[in-house]
């Protein structure tokens, strides 16, 4: 007996002058992350030479967005096919496929131990195991942070202290200032990440993004 299985519906964003593809499975962008793709932007143009990077880049409107009118290349990383499916038709539809290297799987495994970044961008679920409930239009996976929120972006940390540039900044995306504070206290506590935060900005009940830079910076 055949099984009718309903087709999944694409839908489409406007993301600053980008048109972003997505579904249902996977995090749908938010308008208001535009802000850390033009915080990114002004980095690169800065930056020491190197390629990007993009931690848990979703279907990739952040890292494309900040990669527009740059020479340099990007490495997107995310865990679900479905996110890095899109991510690779937005990069075509944005003309950029030439300049992105989208890497699925687990980002402890898809970076190279010699791979250095000019900048990083970690954009990690930060939402507590037990408030995930309060958004059920998400899927869990994309926003499921563990315990504190912070399970994911405390690999993204580990990961920016072993493959950022010793010039390079790091903007990571949490959801609270006391998100951001516990992050504070995990550099201090691990000195061998040789990163401090910068400098951060809030979005009302949005989100948090930290620049972290090496502490000789």
């Amino acid at each position: 007996m055949a099984i009718d299985v309903e087709p999944v519906r694409t839908e489409q964003i406007e993301f600053g002058s980008l048109i972003i593809t997505y579904d249902e499975r996977v995090l749908r962008p938010r308008r208001w992350t535009t802000a850390q793709s033009a915080w990114a932007s002004g980095l690169l143009r800065e930056a020491p030479e190197g390629p990007a990077l993009e931690l848990c880049s979703g279907v990739g409107h952040i890292g494309l967005l900040a990669l527009i009118g740059e020479s340099r290349k990007m490495v997107m990383v995310d865990a679900s096919d479905v996110a890095c499916g899109h991510a690779e038709a937005n990069a075509e539809r944005a003309g950029l496929a030439a300049k992105v290297d989208i890497r699925c799987g687990r980002m402890e495994q898809a970076i190279g131990e010699e791979e250095r970044f000019a900048l990083i961008i970690a954009d990690p679920p930060w939402v507590p195991s037990r408030d995930t409930a309060r958004f059920p239009d998400d899927p869990v996976l994309a926003i499921d942070g563990g315990p504190d929120g912070l399970d994911l972006a405390r690999t993204c940390v580990e990961l920016i202290g072993r493959h950022l540039h010793d010039r390079g900044s790091a903007l990571l995306q949490v959801g609270t200032a006391e998100q951001l504070a516990t992050i504070s206290d995990h550099l201090f506590e691990e000195p061998a990440l040789r990163l401090r935060i910068a400098e951060y900005r809030t979005f009302e009940d949005r989100g948090v993004l930290a620049r972290l830079v090496r502490p000789d910076s």
